[in-house]
């Protein structure tokens, strides 16, 4: 098939590893370039976040230059330092438990959404490293205000059942310890796993010094991090030792999360669709997009430069989304395509992500004429005939996947209009540009 027959979309960098590379080049000694980073508001977020801290920035065409903080992260002698996270949870995450490894007085704050969000888990985790934890409100959310000198060291237990960001937090914040720090997983169960091996590469890219261990016959061994693909709580734990981050230069890989909506537009649509710039090999989680649609019935091809989907006659499925859960709403939009329901599992975790992502994806799903189910940990897409030919005003909850997602209703012959399209700069600005390519290739 010639270029002329297909729809061509580059996909936009990784927001999961700008944050990443741009937190360990800001930890870096000297300077490290960051090639082609994420520009969007939740990346300005933590950037912003870490200039408050002492790192400084220099943004260049296609790079940005963090140079390291001298001695880790700086807070208020007396007055906080102001962390002002908005709405990114990612941000507020991370550098809250980065925050917790530096010294001085900081304050994390954010939009009401924000201060939605719990963040309990993690500042108990920081309170066992000294850090004195004050809330501001409500007990377990943010505004709080943490006052540190560093972190101790030694053992950490975290909770991975809400997110798996608060351990990719202690992971990035423990090489400042004043000794090797070892962080356990308890709780039920752990969520979104992948997440956490993106922060593992990162950590090794950057040479610091840890490692992974799993219990084996009430033995603790140490293992290849790579060979992991789903944690036990209670069975692994991570050995982080005080060490430098270290880099020259760290390129930035495109986004699977954000690739998704044209892969399943491709799926859906009249005119198959390339996505270039995504690593079929990648650690990213979403890369799950293609082994979903392919069970779905979607015909895709894929080679070292990027992913191309095919329209494809699509069939319901039952599908474990616990390690992937920003894709939920990219496959439920696509399930309405389908010719038999589909049922998403595992995903209660999304019911405290920007909006309750479970029940915002059901009710737009409902709006475009589909049926859905909603239940404490799942979500079923039941299809039924879509509103053709209607113009549809859909909800976003200013909330940036479920804006990019009721996109794909436009190639059902919907006239689908996002209710707050300024809404997906938080992880995408370009999102609506590329979208038209779609749109035009499809003839809507």
């Amino acid at each position: 098939m010639t270029s002329d027959n297909f729809i061509k979309i580059k996909a936009p960098s990784s927001k999961s590893m700008s944050h990443r590379a741009l937190i360990a080049g800001a930890f870096s000694d000297g300077s490290t370039v960051v090639i082609d980073p994420l520009d969007s508001n939740d990346i300005n977020r933590t950037m912003d976040c870490l200039s408050t801290m002492g790192a400084e920035f220099s943004v260049e065409q296609n790079s940005t230059v963090a140079i390291g903080m001298q001695g880790g992260p700086k807070g208020g002698a007396k007055e906080p330092a102001v962390l002002e996270m908005r709405d990114s949870g990612t941000t507020c995450r991370l550098l809250t438990a980065i925050a917790g490894a530096g010294k001085g007085v900081f304050r994390v704050q954010g939009t009401p959404r924000m201060h939605d969000r719990p963040i309990g888990e993690l500042t108990n985790a920081l309170e066992s490293q000294g850090v004195k934890v004050t809330f501001a409100d409500k007990q377990g959310y943010p505004p709080v205000t943490l006052e540190s000198n560093g972190f101790i060291g030694g053992e950490i237990e975290i909770s991975l059942e809400e997110s798996s960001q608060y351990l990719s937090g202690l992971l990035l914040a423990a090489p400042f310890a004043h000794e090797t720090t070892v962080i356990k997983v308890v709780g039920k169960k752990a969520v979104s796993w992948p997440y956490v091996a993106l922060t593992l590469k990162v950590m090794e890219d950057f040479k610091i010094s840890f490692s992974v261990e799993k219990l084996k016959d009430g033995q603790w061994e140490k293992t290849d991090w790579r060979t992991v693909s789903k944690v036990v709580p209670g069975e692994i734990r991570f050995r982080v030792n005080p060490s430098d981050y270290q880099r020259d230069s760290y390129s930035v890989e495109g986004d699977w999360s954000n690739g998704s909506y044209f892969l399943a537009a491709g799926a859906v649509g009249t005119k198959p669709v390339r996505v270039e710039g995504l690593a079929i090999d990648s650690l990213q989680g979403d890369r799950a997009i293609v082994d979903i649609l392919k069970a779905m019935g979607a015909k895709i091809e894929s080679d070292s430069s990027g992913v191309t989907v095919y329209p494809s006659k699509l069939h319901g499925i039952e599908v474990d989304m616990g390690l992937c859960p920003d894709l939920v709403p990219t496959v439920a939009v696509a399930a309405a395509f389908a010719d038999s329901p589909t049922t998403i599992t595992n995903v209660a975790h999304l019911r405290i992500k920007e909006c309750d992502r479970l029940d915002a994806s059901a009710t737009e799903v409902m709006r475009a004429g589909g049926k859905a189910e909603v239940g404490d940990d799942f979500i079923k897409i039941i299809p039924a005939p879509l509103k053709k030919d209607e113009k549809i005003i859909f909800s976003t909850y200013d909330d940036h996947r479920l804006a990019m997602s009721t996109a794909i209703f436009s190639l059902a012959g919907i006239e689908a209009v996002a209710e707050e399209p300024e809404c997906v700069a938080k992880s995408f600005p370009d999102f609506w540009k590329e979208w038209d390519k779609i749109k035009k290739g499809n003839g809507c």
